[in-house]
């Protein structure tokens, strides 16, 4: 049987299934996050295509479109690039209410809302479907043009104020989230333990600095420091990373100085010294191995606080700007259809932000358990 202390973190971790199952949830996100354009019902970059007739428009829509027009110029890309970036689309189309083929002409009755009715659109039949020919050994041109030129949509979660479909708008925000909280986590985790350490291992002079610093940063409210950091570097995705890195260091930074203290007067420290090991391999492969465990719940805590400042810098519009999507973005776009008869459009991205840091929240009080750092003065 093993029992190393990981086997037995581990198992102890899967005992508390509320954390269990919060790490699954966010394994799922990751999973989503990943496959992009492969799994949104809209693969287009961004999934921007826009549909202004169909606006707002419920869960569970369903509408008929017609292929009017096909572009050979697009290039088709291959499977990962797609999952990366998506595959503009090659078709022109528009939602109808219906259709009528006389001849050689198509008379299509575009889709422009629920309260009007358009006149008809004269097509030539030829044009837009070249395979419709009467003498066509694939079936009759009713037919032909039914299976190469009519096609429905289901809007799962509906449309936006743009048309836009919501569903593969909230898979995209999961990239988004994820990712900036990861970088920002990394970003955190460099400079925190970095300067941690460095303050715990030697303290006098060089600890007073730093300590210092951290309490000047510790004191400035972590929105505005951001709202700062974000002004100095410009509006952008990649700017956030930075940003909310560069806010989040010092959770880890005060944690990491009260570890490195405690641990280097034991006797394991005290041996590499004797031993002539220099300062850097004794902080990183003896001292910093111990104290794996508290850094990774502050690590969890802080991923979430990391998406929370995300999603409250792109609803002020310093975060992903448009047409990129970000769940912060989709709430500042539809917040005002809350009091309306859309309010699902602001409520479903703000659910999704609440369930992925509780996730990770419960996430970081499971391993505060398992790894058992609830008297080394580790929050969650």
């Amino acid at each position: 049987m093993d029992n190393s202390p990981s086997k037995k973190v581990w198992l102890k971790f899967k005992r508390n299934k509320l954390a269990f199952s919060g790490l699954i949830f966010i394994l799922l996100l990751v999973l989503m996050g990943i496959l992009g354009y492969i799994i949104t019902p809209d693969s287009s970059p961004n999934a921007n295509t826009q549909i202004l007739p169909l606006n707002k428009k419920k869960p569970g829509s369903t509408f008929k479109f017609i292929i009017i027009n096909k572009n050979p110029n697009i290039k088709t890309v291959g499977f990962f690039e797609r999952m990366l970036s998506g595959q503009k689309s090659n078709v022109t189309s528009i939602p109808i209410t219906s259709y009528r083929l006389v001849d050689n002409n198509v008379f299509i009755t575009p889709y422009i809302g629920d309260e009007g009715k358009a006149q008809e659109i004269k097509y030539k039949l030829n044009e837009i479907c070249p395979r419709c020919t009467p003498h066509s050994k694939l079936g009759t041109v009713a037919t032909l043009f039914e299976q190469y030129n009519v096609y429905e949509k289901n809007y799962w979660l509906g449309t936006d104020i743009y048309g836009r479909d919501l569903l593969s708008r909230m898979i995209l925000g999961i990239r988004v989230s994820l990712s900036v909280g990861l970088m920002a986590v990394l970003i955190s985790l460099f400079i925190g333990v970095s300067l941690g350490a460095i303050a715990g291992y030697f303290g006098g002079r060089i600890d007073a600095g730093i300590s210092w610093f951290m309490n000047v940063v510790w004191s400035l409210p972590s929105l505005l420091l951001v709202i700062a950091i974000s002004f100095a570097l410009g509006k952008g995705f990649w700017q956030i990373f930075i940003a909310v890195g560069l806010s989040t260091w010092v959770d880890v930074a005060r944690l990491v100085r009260g570890q490195v203290m405690a641990l280097k007067e034991v006797e394991f420290v005290e041996a590499a010294r004797a031993l002539g090991f220099s300062t850097s391999r004794t902080i990183i492969k003896h001292i910093l191995p111990n104290i794996a465990g508290p850094i990774l719940v502050v690590a969890s805590s802080n991923f979430a606080s990391a998406i929370l400042l995300e999603t409250g810098l792109s609803f002020l519009g310093f975060g992903a700007q448009p047409p990129m999507a970000s769940w912060g973005s989709m709430i500042k776009e539809h917040y005002g259809y809350i009091i309306m008869d859309a309010a699902y459009l602001a409520v479903l991205p703000g659910l999704a932000i609440m369930l992925t840091v509780y996730a990770f929240n419960v996430l970081a009080i499971g391993l505060r358990d398992a790894f058992d750092v609830k008297g080394q003065n580790t929050t969650v």
